[in-house]
């Protein structure tokens, strides 16, 4: 058997009477996009923020690439290769494109305390860090303060931020959130041509997009996994179509 990439037992996060996470069971496959999605205040956020280790569980395992996580902080996740993506993004706004991908960079290095360092300073950091930006369809715009771009060139640079942490697991919180049409489109590229690279969990609320990229999708509705299975029997889940999409409807 594959050891999984990402493999979730029985996480329970209780806030006060609140099971905001009821004994949720998860696995990403190497090489899979696996979409969650659910209802809002279905607990996505809550349970990304767990696998980050932003938020502590009461109970449950969390196991990347088969090493136990749930005791980590945050930076040693990152540091084994977990990396997340915001719904709004969180990138340094007075600071270009490419002094924000070379930071990541430097963090990936083990600098995590040398932000102060002149990173325009350092060529090879900056040129790694062009890389990723050309990967996001960004090296026009290397020099332009994040303040500066469109929300979906952010969305970008939050991506390309993501994967110079060299993750083997990407944490996508709704990355389609605040784009266009046009903008979704050039999103779904880029994510499907990171398939082969990395192994995603995609939260997103647009369907068209889930369907577009998932190789699996697991339903979260009030913090309980209702169904997980491919797209087309997820599409034709009947529970799903009651508590999420509501009685009669199609996942379409």
């Amino acid at each position: 058997m594959m050891t999984p990439m990402l493999n979730v037992r029985g996480l329970v996060k209780r806030f006060g009477g609140l099971l905001a996470t009821d004994h949720v069971d998860l696995t990403v496959k190497p090489g899979e996009i696996h979409a969650l999605i659910g209802p809002n205040g279905a607990g996505k956020t809550t349970l990304i923020s767990q696998l980050m280790g932003e938020l502590k569980p009461n109970e449950g395992m969390i196991e990347l690439a088969g090493k136990p996580i749930g005791g980590l902080t945050t930076a040693r996740r990152v540091s084994l290769g977990l990396a997340r993506t915001f719904q709004i993004t969180c990138l340094l706004p007075d600071y270009s494109v490419l002094d924000n991908v070379a930071i990541a960079v430097q963090v990936r290095q083990g600098h995590s305390f040398r932000f102060w360092r002149n990173v325009r300073g350092e060529a090879a950091l900056r040129e790694e860090a062009a890389t990723f930006l050309a990967g996001a369809g960004l090296e026009a715009r290397a020099d332009e303060l994040v303040a500066n771009l469109s929300h979906g060139e952010q969305k970008q640079l939050e991506l390309a931020v993501a994967l110079a942490t060299k993750p083997q697991l990407l944490l996508l919180d709704e990355p389609m959130a605040g784009l266009g049409h046009a903008e979704s489109q050039q999103m779904i590229r880029m994510l499907r041509d990171l398939k082969s690279r990395v192994s995603m969990l995609l939260v997103e609320h647009d369907m068209d997009a889930v369907f577009a990229l998932a190789d699996r999708v697991s339903v979260l509705v009030y913090g309980r996994i209702i169904a997980t299975g491919t797209v087309d029997e997820i599409r034709d889940n009947p529970e799903v179509r009651t508590a999420y999409l509501g009685e009669g409807d199609e996942v379409c």
